[in-house]
C-alpha cells in the first residue's frame, strides 16, 4: 500500500510497534470523546491523485436524485405531531456512485480490501472481532458520494455503526462537513434533541473541513451530520468505506432505492432483519 498510503506515518502494517500502538491511542481518545477521528494526510498525494482520477472516471455512474428526505430516511407519519423530526423533511440533492463501479484493482477498493485496513480500523474504534465487519451491501460498502455546485446532503443518521471517510477531491468552496455527536443510542432515539438541531440550534454542532488525503473515522449511525452546499464548478469527491457490528448487515430496500435508484435481491433477502430497533 506504499503507492498509496503514507505508512511512515500511519503503520497500519506493523501492529504491535510502539508506534501503531500510540496511534491507536490517541484515536481512541478522539472517538471516546466525540465520536469522530481524522487522520490528516493518511493517503499521500501521488496516493490522491490515482484516487481522483478513479473517481473522475466513474462519477458519471453516479445516481443523482432530488428529493425531499428525512433525517432517518423514512416516509412521513402523519399520526404524529406536526413538529415531530420524522415530519420534518428537507431538500437533498446529491450523488452517490455505488460499491459496484470500483473494480478491486482500483485504489478505492484496494484500501478497503487491503488486510491491514479493516484491523487497523478495529483498534481504532476498540471493537471485538467477532463486533466487527465489512458492511454487507453489494452496493455501498465502498463509495464515492459526488457533490457539485449547489448540492449538499442534510441532517442524517447513518445506517451502518461506522463509517470511515477519505477526502478526495474538494469543492471550489462550501462542503463543510457539520455533526452532533452521540445525539442518540442504541435504545433512545431522543426526538427532542434531533427537534432542536434540526430547528437551528447550532450549541452541540461542530464542523471539519477535511482536506484530499484526509480520513474520518466516525460514528454516524448515533450522530447528526451533513454536508454543507458547495459553491464552485469543481466537484466534492468523498470515498467512503462502511464497517457494522453485525455480520450480513445491509441497507435498507427503501433507503438503498432513494440513494443508488436500485436495489438487489440481497437487499430484499435482508429487509428487516437488523440488531436495534432504530427508525433506519
Amino acid at each position: 500500500m506504499h503507492d498509496l498510503i503514507d505508512l511512515g506515518r500511519y503503520p497500519i502494517d506493523c501492529p504491535g510497534s510502539r508506534a501503531y500502538e500510540r496511534l491507536i491511542s490517541d484515536l481512541r481518545r478522539e472517538l471516546d470523546q466525540d465520536g469522530c477521528a481524522v487522520l490528516p494526510g493518511f493517503v499521500h498525494s501521488d496516493g490522491v491523485a490515482h484516487l481522483r482520477q478513479e473517481a473522475d472516471m466513474v462519477a458519471e455512474h453516479a445516481h443523482r436524485s432530488f428529493s425531499r428526505t428525512n433525517a432517518y430516511f423514512t416516509r412521513d407519519e402523519p399520526s404524529l405531531d406536526r413538529n415531530h423530526p420524522v415530519r420534518q423533511f428537507f431538500d437533498r440533492s446529491n450523488a452517490f456512485v455505488p460499491a459496484d463501479n470500483f473494480a478491486k484493482t482500483g485504489p478505492l477498493r484496494r484500501i478497503y480490501e487491503c488486510a491491514d485496513f479493516l484491523p487497523f480500523i478495529r483498534a481504532a474504534l476498540d471493537e471485538p472481532d467477532d463486533c466487527f465487519f465489512r458492511y454487507d451491501d453489494p452496493l455501498a460498502d465502498v463509495i464515492i458520494n459526488v457533490v457539485e455546485e449547489g448540492q449538499g446532503f442534510p441532517w442524517h443518521f447513518d445506517t451502518n455503526n461506522f463509517t470511515v471517510t477519505l477526502a478526495i477531491q474538494n469543492g471550489e468552496g462550501g462542503g463543510a462537513f457539520e455533526y452532533v455527536p452521540n445525539l442518540r443510542s442504541p435504545t433512545d432515539e431522543n426526538f427532542p434533541a434531533v427537534s432542536a438541531v434540526l430547528g437551528g440550534e447550532r450549541a452541540r454542532v461542530r464542523q471539519l473541513e477535511l482536506q484530499p488525503g484526509d480520513l474520518q473515522i466516525f460514528k454516524g449511525r448515533y450522530a447528526l451530520h451533513r454536508v454543507a452546499a458547495v459553491t464552485g464548478t469543481q466537484r466534492r469527491y468523498v470515498g467512503i468505506f462502511s464497517f457494522v457490528e453485525a455480520e450480513g448487515m445491509c441497507g435498507s430496500v427503501e433507503r438503498t432505492r432513494q440513494l443508488y435508484g436500485r436495489v438487489q435481491q440481497h437487499h430484499l433477502d435482508r429487509e428487516g432483519l437488523r440488531q436495534d430497533r432504530l427508525l433506519d
